[in-house]
């Protein structure tokens, strides 16, 4: 330290307050627990328990769980939303919410559903044929 105040003050920004590196957020981590992959379209929704508590994620939340981790499971209790999503409404790098995501998966606060792949998903023409079909009857 200095002594200079205003030196000791740039980690703080007017605008935008305290200011958090993203790998604090993530203690320095890239993968959260869990393996899996998240894709930026995953949709994350929170978990029944999580849902039938009147309080929400902040009310029963232990205290390994940062803001940033309850930020998001209140959000996905809201509506499921996608990593995209939560990143752009908490003003997060994707990596970031990522790796948040999966340490909230591994507590049990919320799940992820994966899209269905494009090859997996069924043929344009025959679901067309199928709906001609149905017209038809």
């Amino acid at each position: 330290m200095t002594g200079d105040p205003a030196h000791e003050a740039r980690w703080y920004d007017d605008a935008a307050g305290p200011v958090v590196r993203p790998y604090a957020m993530t203690r320095g981590r890239t993968r959260g627990p869990a393996e899996e992959r998240l894709d930026l379209i995953a949709l994350v929704v929170a978990e029944d328990f999580l849902v039938a508590h009147p309080g929400g994620a902040h009310a029963i939340a232990d205290r390994t769980l940062s803001p940033e981790h309850l930020d998001i499971a209140e959000l996905a209790l809201e509506e499921p939303r996608s990593i995209a999503e939560l990143a752009a409404g908490l003003d997060l790098p994707v990596g970031v919410v990522r790796v948040l995501v999966a340490d909230l998966i591994d507590a049990g606060y919320v799940r992820a559903s994966r899209p269905v792949p494009p090859a997996e998903l069924p043929d344009a023409g025959i679901l067309r044929e199928v709906i001609a079909g149905l017209r038809a009857l």
